[in-house]
């Protein structure tokens, strides 16, 4: 019986293996539920195949590998081909995996027992030895993205607090502006290249769905990614990537864009309550464009956008931004009126306009596009991430540190800084860097999240956080998001003092925090439990730390910089269900 909870061995990486063998079982646990089905399977089978089998090549020396790439080829032959009707070929394994896979599906037949070396498979299909083949692959190569990047349920935060941070801190690019540009870059055939972009989950699924509908990406260092979309043609984005992340619907606009039409999911990301796209429809609609969603699909065609007026019934980020992909390459005049004004939005205007575009208004509540035929290549550099800098200045504030926050635009950072010193937080501004600093005790505030320049609802839970820790009692009125306050309950089990009523919290300031166990629910109130967990007597464990990874990149390295003692820790344990599956 193979031993589930041994750590692979290879030659090459073996905390890459063990990432692997998860990897397998998340493949292992989609078969189980049966997901895909049709020609949605079979066009995504055809894109990943060769992926899959270059990391079964890297990690083929190792037995439960081989075994269990054994028994998810019996898994799908069984459960899914049957259903499907198909042609058996149509979902070979490439040739590294079907010859690992061979003798093992030989032995179990020469034994008569319909059985594997990994475990009971009843029924093993007399033709497994000849192809071999596994279903749904495309969700198995964004397990292995995701996994790399630290997306697993079984990872979390280590943190001992009451040490003081002190000393310089890096800011990386903005998640909410990378994520809207990467696919900006569809709007040209000619190569991109996008630097100062952040090391986050989001960035590689976006990265991820851009390679996948056939665009070339290549890493020139670290932070500096180049793209082609040069003879693309694919306009379809793929399901289980896109599902994965709220920006996922920047690719509507961009494609549209281009192709006048687009077919992409309804978007994932955090649980904060209702987020319809009903804006973002509408602007395209006002385009020119047709929509219809089926089967948590958007689809949009058009025969030919048309610039127009587009007045957005609410202030959104995302409908604003996504009416600029698809109105910069129309005819005429596009007007969008009531638009959002943040930081993100100007990137993304300045990058358009780099690559020829010609965009007006960018930051105000009026912006104005009008179409051209085609954009060329840039090279730009993402602005620096606001939130990201606003993070770690409160983790300052609340360990009574003394932090310079280096690679920022102040001016972003004034609705911030703004209601820090109203807390009693020392701020001092430079060129490109602030420093932060507490000499005095921390007193109360009332705050309110609201549209840039107001206060940004993505600091709403890390501001509330520090607000523990002040003196007096404190309102705060979440004016974005309806389920903003989820993570009051974990900040209760630190002994925080905190009432919701709807959409305003009151914090009455204990001035001390324990350390818990405690649970990310999504990424800004994770952010919020590690500002806790560092200013916190004892130890914090947080869970559920894939949230985080997708807006902050190497945040446990970089907290350490400064004097944070903090670390990331993988329990090696597998879940219960995907010990069954096997």
């Amino acid at each position: 019986m193979v031993n589930l909870q041994a750590p692979l061995k290879t030659q090459e990486n073996d905390g890459e293996s063990f990432v692997f063998e998860k990897y397998i079982f998340s493949l292992m646990d989609s078969i189980q539920t049966g997901f895909h089905t049709g020609e949605y399977f079979r066009r995504y089978f055809q894109t990943t195949r060769k992926k899959f089998g270059f990391y079964f090549t890297k990690y083929q020396n190792s037995c439960i590998i081989k075994k269990i790439a054994c028994k998810l080829c019996l898994y799908a032959h069984r459960r899914i081909a049957p259903e499907m009707e198909v042609n058996r070929q149509q979902f070979s394994l490439p040739e590294t995996v079907r010859r690992a896979c061979m003798p093992m599906t030989r032995a179990a037949r020469n034994r008569g027992t319909g059985t594997t070396c990994c475990g009971n498979v009843p029924d093993v299909p007399p033709y497994l030895g000849d192809t071999g083949s596994f279903p749904d692959v495309i969700t198995a190569m964004d397990n292995w993205v995701a996994q790399k990047k630290g997306e697993t349920k079984l990872d979390k935060f280590v943190i001992h607090g009451g040490h003081r941070l002190t000393g310089e801190i890096e800011v990386s690019g903005a998640k909410n502006a990378a994520v809207a540009l990467i696919p900006a870059v569809l709007l040209s055939d000619e190569p991109c290249v996008l630097e100062n972009v952040p090391d986050i989950s989001d960035v590689s699924i976006s990265l991820q769905i851009m390679s996948e509908m056939g665009a070339t990406v290549e890493y020139l260092t670290k932070t500096t990614v180049r793209i082609s979309a040069a003879g693309l043609t694919n306009y379809c984005v793929p399901y289980e990537s896109a599902r994965k992340m709220r920006a996922s619907y920047y690719f509507l606009g961009a494609l549209l864009g281009r192709y006048g039409k687009a077919r992409v999911s309804m978007p994932g990301g955090c649980p904060l309550g209702d987020r319809p796209i009903d804006q973002h429809l509408k602007a395209f609609a006002a385009l020119g464009a047709k929509c219809n969603i089926e089967h948590g699909m958007v689809d949009l065609v058009a025969d030919q956008l048309t610039g127009n007026q587009i007045y957005l019934d609410v202030v959104s980020v995302g409908a604003t931004m996504n009416a600029m992909l698809a109105a910069v390459r129309a005819k005429g005049l596009t007007v969008i009126e009531n638009a959002a004004k943040e930081p993100h939005i100007v990137d993304l205007a300045n990058f358009l306009n780099s690559m020829g575009a010609e965009i007006m208004g960018a930051g105000t509540d009026v912006i104005k596009i009008r179409g051209v035929e085609r954009l060329h290549g840039a090279v730009y550099s993402v602005i620096p991430d606001q939130i990201e800098a606003g993070t770690f200045m409160i983790a300052a504030a609340a360990t009574k540190g003394d932090v310079l926050v280096t690679n920022v635009i102040p001016k972003h950072l004034e609705p911030i800084t703004s209601k820090m010193r109203k807390i009693g937080v020392n701020i001092e501004e430079f060129d490109d860097s602030v420093r932060v600093w507490v000499d005095g005790p921390l007193v109360r505030t009332n705050v309110k999240t609201m549209p840039h320049p107001g206060f940004p609802t993505d600091m709403q839970p890390q501001i509330t956080t520090l607000l523990t820790l002040a003196e007096g009692t404190s309102i705060i009125t979440e004016g974005v998001w309806e389920q903003r306050f989820r993570y009051v309950d974990e900040l209760r089990r630190m002994g925080a003092d905190i009432s919701v009523d709807g959409k305003v919290a009151v914090v009455e300031g204990t001035g001390k925090l324990t350390g818990a166990p405690v649970k990310a629910c999504d990424l800004r109130a994770g952010a919020a439990l590690i500002v806790a967990g560092l200013a916190a007597h004892g130890v914090t464990e947080i869970e559920d730390i894939y949230h985080i990874e997708r807006g902050y990149a190497n945040l446990d390295a970089k907290l350490r910089q400064i004097g944070a003692d903090i670390q990331k820790v993988s329990d090696p344990a597998i879940p219960a269900k995907l010990k069954e599956a096997l």
